[in-house]
């Protein structure tokens, strides 16, 4: 991975469209700025006794659409820009996917692998009551992200009701199941994404069947996209990494067996019968389809160039570099954007949203079938303005994002 700011790249996409919109310097300006974003120190004891202090972000970007959305991440490196450009990203992606919704994001510098189940819980209590007086149900509601998941989101859930002193489920989604949380959301992400990729391999005359799939992080949203890429729609999968490094396999990997063998020891290197690579390696390998699902600006304009997948999906956020997305385009390998790509994730949750202010439970076939309508009109959308205007996908989809986004400030009387 690079040093691109990611903030900075997310801002040059903004650019990219700004001409077709017609946006003033004035408007252009205030939709490269967040609207609201909150810097904390997070005292927490430690299990030996001693107190540590983490810093922690919640940004809030826009909220024209509706109370801001956005994942919470547990990282070490996490910076407060990484903070910013995801923010813009859920709020782009929001309006991408027609949701009600603005754009958030929040995070802790952390290393989540050196601290006990105690300490996490610490933490994500501590993280909530120091940003309690900003977020809730109509106003900010978080989500998992990197190193957090439905454990942590229950915590945090339960420090706010308890600050609250009344449950609000809904001021947290991603919970598990048994405390207001909806089914199909750990897949969301993943699953979103297999529904874009089978919409964009019939126009491009792709056969998924047999496809040679290489997928870039075996995590959260890897792992999943592995499994639901073999099972529910025959594709091989022929190299999957982490960060430990990569492993390759010409006639595919049993993914259900290398969960188990991740499971074990921690990581996908060694897996019988496949071949250890490096993650560049996977970058470069000759495939149908690259699906990028972990870290961002892990395709850069030193090695985009070495890019021979047929086609490039970015499950991961801002996993291509601005550089590398204009050689990619130059050498026709069609790239379907993180936020039109992943947004899943965000539908999902704000699915678990509308069942928990209706008090209402819905199974995984109709979360999915309401998931799959979703996808196919924002990638609809998205396809027939990169077609008419002839600009790659990524362009057409902020166009359609950022317009709906002015427009409700305009409507508000913002601008």
């Amino acid at each position: 991975m690079n040093n691109q700011n990611l903030f900075e790249m997310v801002k040059q996409h903004l650019c990219s469209c700004s001409a077709d919109l017609a946006l003033s310097p004035s408007v252009e300006a205030v939709l490269k700025l967040p609207v609201r974003e909150l810097h904390v120190s997070i005292p927490v004891r430690m299990d030996n006794g001693t107190i540590q202090a983490f810093q922690g972000f919640r940004v809030q970007y826009n909220d024209a659409l509706g109370p801001a959305k956005g994942g919470i991440r547990f990282h070490p490196d996490e910076t407060i820009d990484t903070i910013r450009g995801l923010a813009s990203l859920m709020t782009w992606k929001c309006a991408l996917h027609n949701l009600p919704l603005g754009g958030a994001k929040g995070g802790v510098i952390c290393n989540p692998k050196e601290m006990s189940v105690a300490e996490l819980e610490r933490l994500s209590r501590a993280y909530i009551q120091a940003i309690y007086h900003i977020i809730g149900p109509d106003r900010d509601i978080p989500a998992p992200d990197l190193y957090t998941d439905a454990r942590t989101m229950a915590w945090m859930m339960d420090e706010y009701s308890r600050i609250a002193q009344k449950t609000t489920f809904g001021v947290i989604t991603g919970k598990p199941v048994s405390l207001g949380g909806s089914e199909g959301r750990e897949t969301a992400t993943a699953m979103g994404g297999w529904f874009v990729i089978r919409e964009a391999a019939r126009d491009n005359s792709l056969d998924l069947r047999g496809a040679r799939v290489a997928i870039q992080g075996f995590g959260n949203v890897g792992a999943p996209a592995a499994l639901i890429g073999q099972e529910q729609f025959g594709c091989r999968i022929v190299a999957v990494s982490d960060s430990s490094g990569g492993i390759f396999a010409e006639d595919g990997l049993a993914v259900r067996a290398l969960v188990s063998h991740k499971k074990k020891s921690g990581r996908v290197h060694d897996f019988p019968g496949a071949r250890n690579i490096t993650n560049n390696d996977l970058l470069e390998l000759e495939c149908d389809i690259l699906i990028p699902a972990a870290l961002e600006n892990v395709i850069t304009m030193a090695n985009a160039g070495k890019v021979a997948a047929k086609m490039v999906a970015e499950f991961a956020n801002g996993p291509v570099g601005t550089g590398a997305d204009e050689i990619l385009h130059g050498n026709g390998i069609p790239v379907i954007p993180d936020f039109l790509c992943n947004g899943g994730g965000v539908i999902v949750s704000y699915f678990e949203m509308v069942q928990n202010a209706n008090f209402d439970h819905w199974d995984e076939k109709e979360v999915f079938r309401r998931l799959e309508k979703k996808m196919i009109e924002a990638y609809r959308s998205v396809r027939v303005l990169s077609s008419q205007n002839q600009v790659p996908m990524r362009q057409a989809a902020y166009s359609i994002a950022v317009s709906r986004v002015v427009q409700a400030m305009h409507m508000r009387g913002w601008i």
